[in-house]
């Protein structure tokens, strides 16, 4: 197996990253290679202000096998190789690397990275691996087989609700008493005096506007509003393009009246959507706009033979609410000796 270093996005296929991306131990948005260039480029929204790319690829017989999508920067005290798109923004990460070829590669990844006395990391730090990647058990047999220091610990819990196919089916199968609310809700938008309609963009010659209302709604939360950083807003709307073209982008909003009063930026990507953010006009909080669009893009997901509806990080309570079961997402440390 072949390990080559690159420094630049340019130097890597995208259509070729994505593809093996597609045969993964974990195919997900976060690590599509558009994705991670936009994240690239604006360092996660200004994440990381000092920070060097090292992404590695390994090939068999000029066939790419693994794909370790990194960069090297100062953190905790330590130069430490993390995994791009850390840490807030991105939900899940992980190596991009088939099933049957991941304990190879990251035996060979780990040997490459010691074997360049140039980088001089002292340690690994990878946030936001699913708690099931078969990438941990791999990493922790490599480093204990090197001597090398394996840390393993919960960073965020991460809630999902499987789809049954039919929306009536799956109301039935969350609680009672939010199953009546969730239904009353969507009743009284649908049945008062206002007009409410929820809507998927789909023009592109409209997405900028769109993109423009949906930060504005953010906004509207202090805590969205102070993380809506210049540079964040840059890092969105380019994250949100980059979604677009590439055919995986589910903006969607509902209007009272003709007026945004909510919306939604996902993800629908696989057969699962991805809940990535979201904002209200607080003005319509009567009719819980929230709520209501939620349960619409539920229907339209069980409609669309979507598996899953994946709320990603954060335990906030509606999400239980809506029939959410919790994994976590984890931190790893490897410190090197």
């Amino acid at each position: 197996m072949d390990f080559t270093f690159h420094k630049n996005f340019s130097e890597l296929d995208p259509d070729e990253w994505n593809a093996l991306l597609s045969e993964s131990v974990n195919d997900m948005p976060f690590l599509r290679f558009e994705y991670l260039s936009a994240w690239w480029s604006t360092r996660g929204g200004g994440e990381w202000l000092e920070a060097d790319l090292a992404m590695v690829s390994a090939r068999e017989s000029e066939r790419l096998v693994g794909i370790a999508p990194l960069f090297l920067s100062e953190y905790e005290g330590r130069q430490a190789m993390m995994l791009l798109g850390s840490i807030e923004i991105s939900d899940y990460l992980d190596l991009i690397v088939r099933a049957d070829d991941l304990s190879r590669f990251v035996s060979g990844l780990l040997d490459f990275l010691a074997s360049d006395s140039a980088l001089a990391w002292s340690a690994i730090d990878w946030y936001n691996l699913p708690e099931g990647s078969p990438t941990l058990t791999a990493l922790e047999a490599e480093s204990t087989k090197r001597g090398w220091d394996f840390v393993q610990e919960p960073f965020r819990p991460a809630l999902y609700v499987p789809l049954p196919g039919d929306f009536e089916e799956y109301l039935m199968s969350i609680d009672k008493k939010q199953r009546h609310e969730i239904r009353r809700k969507m009743r009284r938008a649908e049945g008062g005096e206002q007009n409410v309609r929820w809507y998927i963009v789909e023009d592109e010659s409209v997405l900028d506007s769109e993109i423009d209302d949906l930060l504005s709604l953010m906004a509207n939360d202090p805590n969205k509003e102070v993380f809506l950083t210049e540079v964040m807003r840059t890092q969105m709307r380019t994250s949100v393009h980059a979604a677009f073209n590439a055919g995986w982008l589910q903006l969607a909003f509902m209007e009272v009246d003709g007026k945004k009063a909510a919306g939604y930026l996902n993800f629908d990507y696989g057969d699962r959507i991805w809940v990535y953010n979201s904002g209200l006009d607080f003005n319509y909080k009567d009719l819980s706009p929230g709520w209501v669009l939620l349960g619409y893009l539920l229907q339209w997901a069980n409609e669309h033979g979507r598996s899953e509806f994946d709320f990603m990080r954060g335990d906030e309570d509606y999400k239980y609410k809506f029939g959410a079961i919790k994994r976590d997402v984890v931190r790893v440390r490897v410190i090197r000796s």
